[in-house]
């Protein structure tokens, strides 16, 4: 683990040592289920390499991390039936990042979801999560 980020959850998982719903992954990034979800299908996507935030991200993982986040939201309107996809990051406390390891999260819509932005985090149903995460699984 690169120095600074032993306490990083993102990392962790990255590393498997925190267990995640892994729904997709490459040589640069990894996508998993987001525990919290906004919606139905909700995931976040990670560089392997720890960067604190947009600011710190190597342009090579940024863009990694953005493609993976397309291939994402194509899965979530193929096999989800989502209406649209956001895809949201935050940089900074004050634009409400939480989990200092750059994260693009994807979250799909649905015609007539309640979902307001920012939403407020609250935990899912993890046997929902678990189930959703195998129909996004690559």
């Amino acid at each position: 683990m690169p120095a600074g980020s032993e306490n990083c959850l993102f990392c962790k998982i990255v590393a498997g040592a925190v267990p995640a719903t892994v729904v997709d992954e490459d040589a640069r990034t990894i996508a998993f289920m987001d525990i919290n979800p906004a919606t139905r299908g909700h995931a976040l996507v990670v560089p392997r390499t720890h960067a604190t935030d947009l600011l710190d991200i190597a342009a090579d993982d940024l863009q990694a991390c953005t493609l993976a986040a397309q291939r994402l939201a194509g899965r979530m309107k193929a096999r989800l039936g989502a209406d649209g996809v956001n895809l949201i990051n935050s940089c900074g406390s004050a634009a409400w990042q939480t989990i200092f390891h750059f994260h693009v999260h994807v979250v799909p819509r649905y015609v007539g979801d309640p979902l307001e932005l920012p939403w407020v985090p609250a935990p899912g149903d993890m046997d929902e999560i678990a189930a959703t995460g195998v129909l996004l699984r690559g």
